[in-house]
């Protein structure tokens, strides 16, 4: 740490005497910033550090907080520090702070921030170090002590105090340290792959891991001192991580979800390697924080759009599901019941149908402004929430219904992004992101939707709904075997998501052209991994031991619509299993659609077949699919099998041949 980071006039070992709260700490140690000439607005310095401690707390366990910020209004990066005998909140888990920490960074001095926060942040995990700031007896011997110039003897089993240099990887004392958030647009199925590959490969490399799945189910964060600890980060994700400057300062590997389910090894070795090398990233922008700034508009478009989707889904999820069991409790007239708040007769099993048919009509009614609130929030965080659901509200109003969802979260959040580009006062800074923005952004994006652009989604939403409901002999075959192709195509992927999307984009105004697509797309999502479990079990030596136990999970993989059940194999051998996939999709969106199958529920495969009109044509649609796709698998596979001592003396089958056998590891 530089020598001109801290001295002892930036020490206040007495900080309780005049701060009480963390506003009044942060003021106290940036007074001695300005009386160093550190700092040059005192006030303006002060609101840019409470509108990054808005952003989240910055207590850490065991007594520490560490404000800190980047501003047009310090001169040079510069560290305070303050120590207090009755401690101060700054929002730990574990209490109060006695250790605090100022850091103010000039702005776009990144680097520079980064590295003092970072590594501070190894020495607090150092319990000899804190020890040694709590008794240390004066101001020098602590900015002696941060500096790392002459630190005290190292308590046994503490190790070295001062700050490992940047790049040098771990000692050989503890392993390396990896965290990981791993994120899908839907957070059901490749979110937790992704994390389970990753610990698998982390434990045979001998690597420490901890992962945060970010799924629909919600998330555990990761502690901020293992963050703090870690000596790189994995971000393997679709949608936009949540909280992404947590991570900021360490060397990153970025990269999509899949990534860590068919690669884990690979990502692992590299970001080793970036550590190795002392690579390190900033703190992301709201927009940066939805897709690398190096990706095309598109790939942030879908990468937005599929952050609304995987909010919207549990929405839909257990909305659709109370609906439908509503249906098969009380019949198709349940929908016609009076409120269950004003007439409920508990042995009657009307009044219990329509309970769960109106709590899933309230859950399916945020479907819309949950798609735009979402699709905002992954352009521009949180401050597009607010416009993002209103917008997606005055959609339902007008009916524009799903298409109006996605335009009024793309609005949202450009209109936060314009806002946020504006300059603005200093002595504003600190009430932008809760009062300025939602104000102004809902206010442009209501006006926008009403008089502007909604009621041209609306006509357009309409037509669509026309057309779906008009959808009958050929063309309603079509449009089955396009869904098929696209369900099938990446098997949980952005095609899928966009099928998949559409389809539960009808169910917020079902019509029977809706509920036909819904059937579909539900359909043909199951075959993949159905189709792999049965060809696993009738031809078993054409796939690896390890495939063949996937293959005993893809059958309930399969039944519960899960489509990533198949992702395994996919991954093994993509130029068999997803053009087989694809075929047996297509011929059960084709059957599904031709036999005029409907479902209200979206999602829950065979479990919801109860609820599904036709059911026993729906079945015999995924059987036939099923069967199309094993038959094809099998074909390839074993032409693939028997080609190879055929080029014993050539190519070997050219470079997609594997041995006959697989010896497991």
């Amino acid at each position: 740490m530089s020598s001109a980071m801290i001295t002892a006039d930036l020490v206040d070992l007495e900080l309780d005497r005049s701060a009480d709260t963390k506003e009044a700490a942060a003021r106290t140690l940036a007074l001695r910033m300005v009386d160093l000439g550190r700092v040059t607005d005192l006030d303006g310095f002060l609101a840019d550090v409470a509108a990054r401690e808005a952003q989240m707390p910055t207590g850490l366990d065991g007594g520490i907080g560490i404000p800190h910020c980047r501003s047009a209004h310090v001169s040079e990066p510069t560290l305070a520090f303050g120590r207090s005998a009755t401690g101060i909140d700054f929002g730990a888990p574990d209490g109060p702070a006695d250790l605090v920490f100022l850091i103010a960074a000039p702005a776009g001095a990144d680097d520079a921030h980064l590295t003092i926060l970072s590594a501070l942040a190894r020495q607090l995990l150092d319990e000899g170090f804190t020890a040694a700031l709590r008794a240390a007896p004066d101001a020098e011997s602590a900015a002696a002590l941060i500096q790392g110039e002459d630190p005290p003897a190292a308590a046994p089993g503490t190790g070295d105090l001062a700050p490992p240099a940047e790049g040098t990887p771990p000692g050989p004392e503890r392993p390396f340290r990896v965290v990981a958030v791993t994120s899908c647009p839907t957070g059901i199925a490749h979110t937790y792959m992704a994390a389970e590959s990753l610990e698998r490969a982390a434990h045979e490399a001998g690597v420490e891991l901890t992962v945060e799945p970010q799924g629909s189910a919600g998330f555990t964060r990761i502690d901020p001192a293992t963050i703090a600890a870690a000596d790189a980060v994995i971000l393997a994700h679709d949608v936009p991580v949540r909280e992404k400057p947590r991570f900021a300062g360490k060397p990153t590997v970025d990269v999509g979800v899949k990534a860590a389910i068919n690669r884990p090894a690979e990502l692992i070795a590299e970001v080793r390697d970036k550590a190795a090398r002392g690579e390190t990233t900033a703190a992301p922008t709201p927009v940066d924080s939805a897709g690398d700034t190096g990706d095309s508009y598109g790939t942030k478009l879908r990468t937005w759009l599929m952050s609304g989707v995987s909010y919207m889904v549990p929405f839909v999820a257990a909305g659709g599901l109370l609906i439908a069991l509503g249906f098969a409790i009380g019949g198709w007239k349940i929908d016609k019941a009076p409120s269950v708040a004003e007439h409920f007769v508990w042995t009657d099993h009307t009044s219990w149908a329509a309970l769960l048919f109106q709590t899933g009509g309230l859950a399916f009614a945020f479907l819309v402004p949950v798609l735009a609130g979402y699709i905002a929030y992954g352009m521009a965080d949180r401050p597009g929430l607010v416009p993002g659901f209103v917008g997606g509200s005055v959609a339902v109003t007008i009916d524009a219904g799903f298409l109006g969802g996605l335009a009024a979260g793309l609005l949202a959040g450009g209109v936060v992004l314009g806002v946020q580009r504006v300059r603005i006062p200093a002595v504003l800074r600190g009430i932008m992101p809760v009062v300025v923005i939602p104000l102004l952004s809902a206010a442009v994006v209501g006006f926008l939707m009403f008089l502007v652009v909604g009621k041209p989604i609306a006509s357009l939403q309409s037509g669509l709904t026309d057309w779906l409901e008009g959808l009958t002999g050929a063309n309603a075959v079509v449009l089955g075997v396009v869904l098929g192709l696209m369900m099938c195509f990446d098997l949980g992927g952005p095609l899928n998501k966009v099928a998949y999307a559409f389809a539960v984009g009808g169910l917020a105004h079902p019509t029977d052209g809706s509920l036909k697509v819904m059937a579909a797309t539900m359909a043909a999502g199951m075959v993949p991994p159905l189709a792999m479990a049965l060809a696993t079990t009738v031809r078993g030596r054409l796939f690896t031991r390890t495939e063949r136990e996937n293959g005993k999970a893809a059958w309930f993989l399969g039944a519960s619509f899960i489509t990533e059940g198949a992702i395994p194999f996919a991954a093994a051998d993509p130029l068999r299993v997803i053009p087989a996939s694809m075929a047996g999709g297509a011929v059960t969106g084709a059957l599904s659609m031709a036999f005029g199958c409907t479902l209200r529920a979206p999602h829950g495969g065979v479990f919801v077949v109860p609820l599904i009109g036709q059911p026993l044509l729906y079945l015999i649609a995924i059987a036939a699919g099923v069967a199309v796709a094993t038959a094809v698998v099998v074909l390839l596979k074993g032409a693939r099998k028997a080609s190879g001592p055929a080029n014993e003396g050539g190519e070997r089958a050219g470079r997609f041949t594997r041995p006959a056998r697989v010896t497991q590891a």
